[in-house]
């Protein structure tokens, strides 16, 4: 493993930190969604969810799963499978405070653009929460205004896509 960094699929080892780090990211603005629903999204996608492990340290996950395009995961329940899509949905990513501002978030989106490109997914998607619209929209990502989303996700959460083909 070198300084950068080591990204690699989500085992089960892994599920206290996961949730641990979910929870602190997400629980104070009620978004928080709880080991079992984490745990379906994982079970929808496995080789589209992902762990850093930063000097022998767990770093931060990304939770991605197919998701028909303008669609979205509802917070409040737990995945329950659903048609193919051609979108790859980025659902979580949350990186560990003690690493953050090393560029490690870029490269894991990286990863998972590569990975979705390999699969044939031709869109990623997301639901920018926390105000991270303008974060995203540097990435490429860009706002699709009256798609609907889940009440779960609060009134200020932004629907943005990016096409795969397309590298930033």
């Amino acid at each position: 493993m070198t300084d950068s960094g080591m990204i690699r699929l989500l085992r089960e080892e892994d599920w206290g930190e996961v949730v641990a780090w979910e929870q602190r990211a997400y629980s104070a603005s009620g978004l928080s969604e709880g080991e079992e629903a984490l745990r379906s999204r994982h079970r929808a996608s496995p080789s589209t969810c992902f762990v850093l492990e930063y000097e022998g340290a767990f770093g931060g996950y990304l939770l991605a799963l197919p998701y028909p395009l303008g669609r979205c995961p509802d917070l409040s329940l737990p995945e329950q499978g659903g048609p193919a899509a051609t979108n790859l949905h980025l659902h979580d990513l949350v990186i560990a405070e003690r690493v953050r501002g090393r560029g490690l978030a870029p490269r894991v989106l990286r990863h998972l653009e590569e990975a979705g490109r390999a699969a044939g997914y031709r869109t990623l998607s997301l639901v920018a929460v926390h105000g991270t619209q303008g974060m995203w929209a540097a990435l490429g990502y860009r706002a699709r205004p009256g798609t609907p989303l889940p009440a779960s996700y609060g009134p200020d959460a932004v629907y943005m896509v990016r096409e795969l083909g397309v590298s930033h």
